[in-house]
């Protein structure tokens, strides 16, 4: 059986472009890869790399997974756990940090980007987090990793991190390979539909829609998006990146093709009655996701698939860690 691995960082609030560019690709996984196991994890240490807040991040780490699966992630296909908690991790990432060389983590592209950006208070854990993303990866021998363009180069040095192990110590660690994902529809800022929606990236809050916002604001949100001046409903990315914007979510969260829905408004003599009717659709479906939210974070159900997850995922990466530990001489006891 195959065994597909990822992580999900536990910083930021969702908005509707990651449900839309992420979180639904990634759910439609199991449906396409139906022979495949999967180890899915809330990557808290990743997230410490950088400064948090310890209450905020400990909230966070449980809304992340009960947003996952308020999404359509099913506990039933997914192991899914948080990564503290299954303290192998840690371990196996120290001895990728002491099969890795510095000048391989110091080549990482997005370690460069962070330092650029961060001149003072630059933590070591910054440089060497590619090694226990390898040990999150060839701690449950994973032969799938879903991966964006942007990750590409952290899954070639966990092949390279493997491979280095298996030559000097022998046999142990599956070579992964990427799956690269589907690209998702890439949601734009609604104010500025030339940039991508981000809450991190915008002063006003009429810019994204928060998976955790008011069903009403997310209405406002989106009656108010910026378009043009030309009230003509066609997709044109170039000219018309407002409405070409809003006919993507339209398309995303309906299934109907860009050209069903252009067909529908082709009559229309104004933006109106199309922003109407996709505020309606946004807030539904977001509302959904709500519900079950909210039924998870009331209940101790998002706990007990947690605990199962964490069990699983414990049993599979101790029985790793100790044939690990043996290769290099570190297991006193047999």
């Amino acid at each position: 059986m195959n065994r597909l691995v990822s992580g999900i960082k536990p910083t930021g609030e969702l908005t509707l472009g990651n449900y839309i560019g992420a979180i639904k690709q990634f759910v439609q996984l199991q449906n396409e890869l139906p022979d495949t196991e999967f180890f899915i994890f809330i990557a808290d240490l990743h997230a410490i790399t950088t400064p948090q807040d310890k209450q905020l991040l400990k909230s966070r780490i449980k809304e992340i997974a009960a947003f996952y699966i308020a999404c359509g992630l099913d506990p039933n296909r997914v192991n899914l756990f948080v990564q503290s908690e299954v303290m192998e991790h840690a371990l196996l990432g120290y001895i990728m940090e002491s099969t890795a060389y510095i000048g391989e983590m110091e080549r990482m592209i997005q370690f460069k980007e962070k330092r650029r950006n961060q001149e003072q208070g630059v933590r070591t854990s910054l440089l060497t987090y590619p090694a226990l993303m390898a040990a999150d990866i060839l701690l449950y021998d994973a032969n799938i990793v879903p991966v964006g363009e942007d990750q590409v180069q952290h899954l070639e040095l966990t092949q390279t991190l493997a491979e280095r192990f298996n030559s000097q110590y022998g046999d142990t660690f599956v070579v992964p390979k990427p799956y690269i994902t589907k690209v998702g529809a890439k949601i734009k800022d609604l104010q500025d539909p030339t940039k991508k929606m981000s809450k991190s990236n915008d002063l006003s809050v009429k810019s994204y829609i928060l998976l955790s916002d008011n069903l009403n604001q997310i209405k406002n949100k989106i009656k108010s998006a910026v378009t043009d001046s030309d009230t003509s409903i066609y997709f044109d990315e170039v000219n018309k990146p407002g409405i070409s914007n809003l006919l993507t979510i339209y398309s995303a969260l309906t299934n109907l093709s860009i050209e069903e829905i252009v067909e529908k408004y082709k009559n229309e003599t104004s933006y109106a009655g199309f922003k109407i009717d996709l505020a309606e659709i946004v807030a539904s479906h977001i509302g959904n996701i709500q519900t079950k939210y909210n039924e998870l974070i009331a209940s101790n159900t998002l706990d007990e698939i947690l605990d199962q997850g964490a069990m699983k995922a414990k049993m599979f990466a101790s029985r790793k860690m100790a044939k690990v530990l043996n290769k290099i001489g570190l297991k006193r006891k047999k």
